[in-house]
């Protein structure tokens, strides 16, 4: 019971740690270092590729199948493109961003000189007509005000074209204490979880290697989940990553994602469809273990999964995800249990993958 306690502490620890790291797609060395320094206790070897994602290989059976746990490092954000005459920034978004969740919020600039804090502001709303006041402002309209009073004083203060900008967030434990809020959930949880994976295997015999993955640049384009998978080769892949939650007001009914019901099997999204085989042996397995898990189709977005599963002659895949509310916003919230039994389900799903049952999959027999 008291290791148990100690690793929960631990766990919280981690979560903090990943979410409250700053890292856009193309700048993710600050949250490597943290996915490495608790990679490398659990792990035999620490790969990386050339754009900088890197994998954290565990040696069950030499030789066996490559089993691939891909989380990503970066997070959505937004990059300095213009300091105007009066020191205001304007901003290109780094990833997916819907308009009304930006006006007002805190954001820091990350430049050569250390981190500013600034707000998203707009035109005031005292000064527009009705008519402009009934519509969404547009991110083009919006800008950065870090307090500067020139272009020059910006400029002094370090801030430069192409500077990374991220949200700024602090974690909290909620009053229920399975439920964690902070920025970077998408996708820090699945980089968390794949670390938990190897921490489930620790010290246990399985029939493969198993590669926990921070890929880079997800955001924009799923371009590490390309890189990795060809350092890697993979035989079997699983994409962790955050689904939606519509356990809020008026999502009911949408799709399947509520917190604290299970992790999320995700059996359609527009990259990918998952492979049968793998996706029947998930849920046999969360059946045998009594592992509540749910099943969430959507017909936009997608994960590394789109891009490793068509790599090479093919790899069969499947998403393994944890409902987040208000991804791709400040702050999202996550339930642990979900990150949890996400871990220890495909745990036990690794175990499973010898030589015969992956050749099996890959060959597309029951």
């Amino acid at each position: 019971m008291k290791r148990e306690a100690q690793l929960v502490d631990q766990r919280l620890k981690m979560y903090e740690e990943l979410t409250s790291v700053s890292g856009i797609s193309g700048f993710e060395e600050p949250v490597r270092q943290v996915m490495r320094k608790y990679l490398e206790p659990l792990c035999d070897e620490i790969i990386s590729d050339n754009l900088g994602s890197i994998a954290g290989i565990k040696k069950g059976q030499a030789g066996g199948p490559r089993i691939m746990l891909a989380g990503h490092l970066d997070e959505v954000g937004w990059m300095v493109t213009q300091i105007t005459e009066k020191g205001f920034l304007k901003f290109q978004p780094v990833g997916g961003w819907w308009s009304q969740v930006l006006l007002a919020q805190r954001v820091k600039v990350l430049t050569r000189k250390g981190e500013l804090m600034g707000v998203v502001g707009s035109k005031p709303p005292h000064i527009l007509t009705q008519e402009e006041r009934n519509k969404v402002v547009q991110i083009k309209d919006m800008f950065i005000d870090i307090g500067a009073s020139s272009r020059d004083e910006a400029k002094e203060w370090g801030v430069r074209p192409g500077d990374p900008i991220v949200p700024h967030c602090d974690f909290h434990v909620m009053p229920n204490p399975k439920i964690l809020m902070n920025k970077a959930w998408d996708n820090r949880a699945g980089c968390a979880v794949a670390i938990m994976v190897l921490e489930e295997l620790k010290g246990q015999d399985h029939p493969n290697e198993v590669y926990a993955v921070g890929t880079v640049q997800e955001e924009v384009g799923l371009r590490g989940a390309t890189t990795m998978a060809n350092t890697i080769e993979p035989d079997i892949a699983f994409a962790l990553d955050v689904g939606l939650a519509t356990d809020v007001p008026g999502g009911d009914g949408q799709v399947e994602g509520k917190l604290g019901e299970g992790p999320l099997i995700m059996v359609y999204d527009a990259s990918m469809v998952p492979h049968r085989g793998l996706r029947d042996l998930v849920i046999d397995t969360a059946e045998e273990l009594e592992i509540p898990i749910q099943f969430q189709a959507m017909a936009g977005g997608g994960t590394d999964a789109g891009r490793i599963h068509i790599q090479g002659r093919g790899v069969p895949s499947l998403v393994v995800g944890f409902a987040t509310r208000y991804i791709h916003s400040h702050a999202g919230l996550i339930h642990r249990d979900d990150m949890e039994n996400a871990a220890k389900l495909l745990a036990a799903v690794i175990k499973k993958l010898d030589a015969e049952t992956v050749a099996r999959l890959k060959n597309n027999l029951s």
